[in-house]
């Protein structure tokens, strides 16, 4: 396998994480790496960012590796991103940090510290009475409920803004931090076209909200934010009405972004878990993963995000590794 940088060629049937404009907003440097067979056949794309913090750059995958040919296995996968590796490695990267929630990889290179994770995903290929069927008859109640008392969906630019307040807030209740408005800004702007922001109001004020990201293969459900008295069902009709919308514009994937495994009964994580999967969602099992290149840069790292968060979300589940089913293909 031989892996190297190759122009940035994205459209519309790549995922939107893969677009130009979107890895030059969320990093400092960025790229694509492609994976190509003995013969010169382009087998895969690798879209990288590099983040630097202080005097460390830090890469860190927006999305999971883009399989070229039908037949990519997991086998080559893996030895291209040894490859992959060897490349950020040669060109001064400190450290690969684990990939945002959306990138769920099926393996990972020799010598990364990795851990089982996963996402709800569901095929909007099928018909709209089809997805409504799917979904679990309490959070239809949700939804049915709210569209009778007047919850409205509305979507546009101008709820950036009230968006950005509401994840933010829904973040810090949870103890984890949230970029900057500025950053916040500049993702939407990176997205461009390809991004929408869907609001639920009801009585005249803006009860919850999300950001959506998507191409032609997936739509992802970003971020999403609610009022800590939100109006039950709010959050559930937005999602509906995401499906809904995204559906009508050919989009043939909602992917409902992030997912531990196994998380302990009665867990938060346990009960985000089980709001995804009551939209007739199916779990996909992969590995979240990071790489240390310098070994002090690195250890300083993990010290930071352990003393900052308790760790990263590969500290905190690659317990998990030891028994878990990988994927098949």
């Amino acid at each position: 396998m031989n892996v190297r940088p190759i122009e940035i060629r994205w459209h519309a049937d790549l995922p939107v994480f893969a677009k130009e404009s979107f890895l030059k907003a969320v990093g400092d440097e960025y790229g694509w790496l492609g994976g190509f067979s003995g013969s010169g056949e382009t087998r895969c794309i690798l879209p990288y960012t590099v983040v630097r913090k202080a005097v460390f750059r830090m890469a860190r995958f927006r999305v999971e590796t883009i399989a070229v040919s039908a037949d990519f296995g997991i086998p080559e996968e893996k030895e291209f991103l040894n490859g992959a590796m060897d490349h950020l490695r040669s060109i001064g990267v400190d450290m690969v940090i684990p990939a945002t929630t959306n990138a769920i990889f099926r393996t990972y290179p020799d010598g990364a510290d990795a851990a089982p994770y996963g996402s709800y995903v569901i095929d909007l290929a099928k018909t709209e009475d089809a997805l409504w069927k799917g979904i679990k008859p309490g959070t239809r109640q949700n939804i049915a409920s709210a569209k009778k008392d007047g919850v409205n969906v509305r979507s546009g630019p101008e709820f950036l803004e009230i968006c950005y307040r509401l994840v933010r807030d829904t973040f810090k209740r949870s103890k984890i931090s949230f970029m900057s408005l500025e950053a916040f800004r500049r993702y939407i702007a990176g997205l461009g076209e390809h991004g929408k922001i869907l609001v639920a109001e009801y009585g005249g004020v803006i009860h919850s909200a999300s950001v959506f990201a998507f191409s032609s293969p997936c739509v992802y459900a970003i971020y999403g934010g609610n009022l800590p008295e939100a109006r039950q069902g709010t959050m559930k009709l937005i999602q509906w009405e995401a499906m809904r919308l995204f559906r009508s514009l050919g989009v043939r994937r909602f992917d409902l972004v992030g997912a531990r495994i196994d998380p302990p009964k009665g867990s938060k994580q346990e009960s985000i878990n089980a709001f995804k999967r009551y939209f007739g969602a199916t779990l996909i099992r992969g590995y979240m993963w990071k790489y240390p290149f310098r070994p002090l840069p690195y250890r300083l790292y993990g010290l930071a995000t352990r003393v900052r968060g308790g760790g990263d979300i590969v500290d905190s589940e690659r317990h998990k590794l030891e028994g878990f089913r990988p994927p098949e293909s």
